[in-house]
């Protein structure tokens, strides 16, 4: 499922929907709604049947909330979205809020007024998010409502149904560890804390634990589903039609498939047991942990462990990553050199240029889909932090401007993001000098060295001082954590102002500054890193951990000013270019290798 470019989201969305669901929840009791763009198991990426955020407002973006009343609504989302939501969202029937400023729950608090009954759809929160939005309705004398039905189901005549794809092994040479000793390391974990039971609902990590693959959700190669393990079982539940033949012989005799309609009397069993069951309060929905309560089980609330075994990449793992981003760099430097090569003409769009990478990175047998829809902006859409170029802003790449492309790839080994910036025609000043900027920012965080324990926020800032000495800034984090061929974005590790869990040796994560000129241009450079285990430095008295850069792509030196570098910062470069030359040149073509080695030489 490769990215498509037709248009989506519409402010007359809203404008002929919102009413709709107004005049419906009448009928449920309630004066207003709560709608997260979110599904069941939290997913980032969304099935089609799960896009209500979008179908009701018409905002398209990978994150936001949504709260109508009777006779005013708001949209919520975070600086990455701010232009975007200013496009697709009637502003005249949305107030567009920035969530950083105000919460819903801060909205909740000061916006709605005393007996408000404001519904919600059980499955689509979590008791984290909800205890939030609770305690700022009892604030304002409002009341939160349980749904049975979520009421844009109950109006969207034509929405798609869930999806069915089959669920399929990943192979014990891409996974390194089996779905047994996975289950016996969890299961020392559940039973340290006195567990009885553990329920898994992100669909990620339930690909991980079972070591399968899917293709229910965009560009995300999982399942969705639910499992429940116990001290000696481990059940799988899903649409029955997903599980063929191999794939249960693939899960026997460690895991069961059951159908969906048997997961709630499963948690019904473990409450009249009277189990003790963890349940991950900032990820289970809150109809599960309702329906555990109401059939008296103990709640353990407490981090779903698998999220951070997950996050740990095993040997097998890291050594599909590395395989994985040098494929990875032979398609790019293909792109590169056609792109430095037809850009200039002024011919080349947007869409052409994303076609023409998807095509490069097709060409590996090991290649399954794209990772995301690929962000590719020119000029003032480059300023656009997560821009989806479509057939209606489709832009000819112009001449003297920057180019900006995040993409990645999803192979079976691996998956890839990768930000470039590139310089069409001649850069002038002002872009150089931001450019440079931001290389530095990026190399401060691809060269840190801390100590054990260190979290993603405390070296954010590492990536930001350049930007900040010179009056600028990103409202996006500087890094997020990436899958082996399982979710681009992927926690619980990551950098940025608000990533508080400690990064660990295996973890991947992205390094991506920024700065984006509204109207004009946008830069970023972007680089997966694996998080390398703790090592002496010479004079020093503790051993600390690092960063091994994963992504092999030449950063346009063009766009570089040799000046604002320091001597350390000009090595790391030249060294850079160096490792891509040596690893990628061999696996080129006369004319691409050539193109390589020109743009990959030494500028200290």
């Amino acid at each position: 499922m490769l990215q498509t470019f037709e248009e989506r989201g519409n402010p007359a969305w809203g404008r002929e929907r919102v009413p709709i669901l107004r005049s419906h929840l009448t009928s449920t009791g309630c004066d207003g709604f709560i709608l997260p763009r979110t599904d069941a198991h939290q997913s980032e990426y969304l099935t089609a049947h799960d896009q209500r955020l979008a179908w009701l407002t018409g905002f398209t973006g990978s994150a936001g909330t949504a709260i109508v009343l009777a006779e005013r609504a708001a949209i919520f989302v975070d600086g990455r979205y701010t232009l975007q939501v200013a496009q697709q969202v009637d502003s005249t029937l949305f107030e567009l809020v920035n969530v950083v400023e105000t919460s819903p729950a801060d909205w909740i608090a000061a916006q709605v007024v005393a007996g408000t009954r404001l519904g919600y759809d059980p499955w689509l929160h979590t008791p984290d998010g909800l205890e939030r939005l609770s305690g700022a309705a009892a604030k304002a004398g409002a009341e939160l409502v349980a749904l049975a039905r979520n009421p844009v189901d109950a109006i969207w005549t034509d929405q798609p149904p869930p999806p069915a794809a089959p669920i399929v092994p990943h192979p014990l040479e891409f996974a390194g560890v089996t779905t047994s000793d996975k289950l016996a390391g969890l299961r020392e974990t559940l039973a340290a804390s006195g567990d009885d039971a553990l329920i898994v609902s992100l669909a990620d990590c339930i690909a991980w634990l079972f070591n399968i693959r899917g293709s229910d959700v965009p560009h995300t190669p999982v399942a969705l589903a639910f499992a429940i393990v116990t001290a000696d079982t481990a059940t799988l539940y899903c649409d029955p039609a997903k599980v063929t033949p191999e794939t249960a012989a693939w899960l026997a005799p460690e895991v069961t498939t059951a159908g969906v309609s048997a997961f709630g009397p499963a948690l019904d069993d473990l409450g009249h047991a009277a189990a003790k069951v963890r349940i991950d309060p900032a990820a289970t929905p809150v109809w599960i942990v309702e329906r555990l309560q109401s059939a008296g089980a103990t709640l353990d609330c407490a981090a779903d462990p698998t999220i951070a075994a997950k996050a740990r990449k095993n040997d097998a793992e890291i050594a599909g990553a590395r395989a994985a981003h040098l494929r990875d760099a032979v398609a790019l430097a293909r792109f590169l050199a056609w792109f430095d090569a037809e850009a200039p003409s002024g011919t080349v769009t947007e869409i052409a240029a994303v076609e023409r990478l998807e095509e490069m990175r097709a060409r590996s047998n090991a290649f399954q889909d794209v990772s995301f829809e690929a962000i590719a902006g020119s000029g003032p859409n480059g300023a656009i932090v997560h821009y989806r170029v479509n057939e209606r802003t489709n832009r000819k790449i112009d001449a003297q401007s920057l180019f900006l492309i995040d993409s990645g790839a999803q192979y079976r080994d691996g998956t890839t993001d990768v930000t470039r910036t590139l310089a069409v025609g001649t850069p002038d000043v002002r872009m150089r000098r931001l450019f440079t900027l931001v290389l530095k920012g990026h190399i401060a965080i691809a060269t840190a060295r801390f100590p054990p324990g260190t979290t993603g926020a405390q070296i954010d800032a590492l990536a930001r001082v350049a930007l900040w000495r010179a009056g600028l800034d990103y409202d996006h984090g500087t890094g997020h954590g990436v899958g082996s061929y399982l979710g681009v974005h992927e926690g619980p590790q990551g950098i940025s102002k608000r990533a508080t869990v400690a990064l660990e040796p295996g973890m991947i994560v992205s390094i991506e500054p920024g700065v984006y000129l509204e109207g004009s241009f946008g830069i970023r450079i972007e680089n997966l890193a694996l998080v390398t285990g703790p090592a002496p430095i010479d004079g020093g008295t503790r051993d600390m951990l690092g960063f091994e850069t994963l992504t092999l792509a030449p950063i346009d030196r063009r766009l570089v000013v040799p000046e604002l570098l320091t001597g350390a910062e000009l090595a790391w470069l030249d060294a850079y270019h160096a490792r891509v030359r040596e690893l990628v040149a061999p696996l080129l073509e006369t004319a691409e290798r050539a193109w390589l080695e020109r743009h990959t030489g030494p500028l200290g």
